[in-house]
């Protein structure tokens, strides 16, 4: 997908589509499907018609604007103050390329891929745009349109951050939310890498996360996973947030390393000075993924080192429906939106 100077225009692409909108934040309620305009690719952008993409935890927290502890200023310029930035969520997609902008190769037309907006959104509707040089790579041929979306979210949050440490043959790493999109994930990941994972979930999904390659499972409705012995892992995955500092630092051995998928602000601002006091990696960012990134992420799901985990599909106009089971907080895997 480099340059070209050749270009496609969108032929054949309606004026207006369908898309999921919310205007003001609040529960589930507040989205709602409507005509907007179809967005135009720009130079060196794919216009992709999506098929398949999720409703996530980063859809929750931007249309009812609860966001960790602290952050509420922070992501005001983000998600914005009184009320959404922008209207159509939806950060991942599946979906097929029908027109590019100028300097992109005209062979990317019909590729079918995948891609990662993240904070723009904008995926939960018929067509989004993307840069060719972006977050986007060609859809893993053993999966489905449903299933390819179903790895972007997590895949990519979990790549980003197991990458950042060195995962050796053996290595101990304990993933808390085992279950969820990321949490899923960072478990057959690290499993895929030779690590010996013990997973923190209810008690219903550790069938779930022993097939997915666990090797311990933690009921945490009936078990303290911070009651492990000290020392015993060498990575802890925190996908759920709200445990101490202390009580997790205290389970990792000498030079360990602490995830922190879901952090607030306290955590944020605290990393780099409890990172140089312990020795331990304390990262809240994880690193960074690109189009090499998304592209490896489609090989591991082709090699089945990375497979999706779906726990339900609708349709993009039952998506409110979509959003309150999320809201739960007991989905399994992905929630993936059906679009075309």
């Amino acid at each position: 997908m480099s340059a070209d100077p050749r270009s496609s225009k969108p032929t054949g692409v309606p004026p207006t589509m369908r898309a999921a909108v919310a205007d003001r934040f609040g529960p589930p309620e507040v989205v709602r499907i409507a005509e907007v305009p179809t967005p135009r690719p720009a130079a060196g952008e794919l216009l992709v018609r999506i098929h398949a993409s999720t409703v996530s935890i980063a859809d929750q927290r931007l249309r009812s604007r609860r966001v960790p502890r602290g952050l509420s200023l922070v992501v005001a310029p983000t998600i914005g103050l009184v009320r959404p930035r922008t209207r159509v969520l939806g950060m991942d997609a599946a979906g097929t390329v029908v027109a590019i902008g100028d300097g992109v190769e005209a062979s990317a037309l019909g590729d079918e891929v995948i891609l990662m907006r993240g904070t723009p959104m904008g995926c939960h509707a018929d067509y989004v745009t993307i840069p060719a040089d972006g977050e986007v790579a060609r859809k893993p041929r053993n999966l489905s349109f449903e299933e390819a979306a179903a790895i972007v979210f997590g895949g990519h949050t979990a790549l980003r951050f197991l990458d950042g440490v060195g995962l050796a043959p053996g290595a101990e790493v304990l993933v808390n939310g085992a279950s969820g999109a990321v949490g899923t994930a960072a478990v057959q990941l690290a499993a895929a890498r030779g690590a010996r994972v013990t997973a923190v979930t209810s008690g219903r999904n550790a069938d779930l996360v022993r097939a997915l390659g666990a090797a311990e499972v933690v009921d945490y409705t009936r078990e303290d996973f911070t009651a492990s012995p000290a020392g015993a892992y060498d990575v802890i995955v925190d996908g759920v947030g709200g445990t101490s500092f202390e009580r997790l630092a205290s389970l990792l051995r000498p030079g360990g390393a602490l995830l922190l998928v879901v952090a607030d602000l306290p955590a944020m601002l605290a990393a780099g000075r409890r990172s140089r006091r312990t020795g331990l990696v304390v990262d809240f960012r994880g690193g960074s993924m690109g189009a090499d990134g998304m592209a490896r992420l489609a090989a591991l799901a082709e090699a089945g080192e990375l497979r999706p985990v779906v726990d339900r599909v609708v349709d993009l106009d039952d998506i409110v429906d979509a959003h309150r089971y999320v809201d739960t907080g007991r989905k399994r895997g992905s929630v993936v939106v059906r679009v075309a």
